[in-house]
């Protein structure tokens, strides 16, 4: 691409990024980073695209997707910040208290280890590694609506599992509390 053809697809595709990255990331001084980082990757690729309405849409999905992530980070930021600061008004953890947690955590472990393998991975990826559907679906080399379904039947199986290894609400050793 020409210094010209850059210039121009510059001069009027900017507006329209920015107007999008103001409004994900509510920010204009990160819009306009977002808009500046989107055309330095299309210069750096040195991308050739059939129109410059190609290229357009091209640096719209770039900046979209970067507001996201930008406005994702800010977000856990904030939510860090806040609990950095936060007093901590929680009550000290009985011996009973971490008794009954620690069972829990044991039956939870336990009850994730009869699920089949295709639907652990996912939960474990799911719950403990903190990854998004699309992430999990690229691990896995299987499409995000797979791992939404198998999210779903993992959790519902491990409902299940759950309601046979803990005592029901009221229920203690089989008997019924009053």
């Amino acid at each position: 691409m020409s210094g010209v053809e850059f210039r121009k697809l510059y001069d009027s595709a900017f507006p329209i990024l920015y107007k999008v990255a103001y409004r994900i990331a509510n920010s204009g001084e990160a819009a306009e980073d977002l808009c500046q980082e989107a055309f330095f990757r299309l210069h750096e690729k040195n991308m050739v695209f059939p129109s410059p309405e190609e290229a357009t849409y091209w640096l719209i999905r770039v900046v979209k997707n970067a507001a996201l992530n930008y406005a994702k980070r800010k977000q856990r930021e904030r939510r860090a910040y806040q609990r950095a600061f936060k007093e901590d008004v929680r009550q000290p953890e009985t011996g009973e208290g971490q008794l009954v947690k620690k069972e829990t955590k044991d039956e939870v472990l336990k009850a994730l280890n009869q699920l089949p393998e295709n639907l652990r991975i996912v939960l474990v990826l799911k719950e403990y590694a903190e990854l998004n559907y699309k992430e999990i679906g690229r691990v896995l080399g299987i499409s995000e609506g797979n791992v939404k379904v198998r999210v779903f039947r993992a959790r519902e199986r491990i409902a299940v599992l759950l309601r046979g290894i803990l005592p029901e609400e009221g229920q203690q050793n089989g008997a019924i509390m009053p």
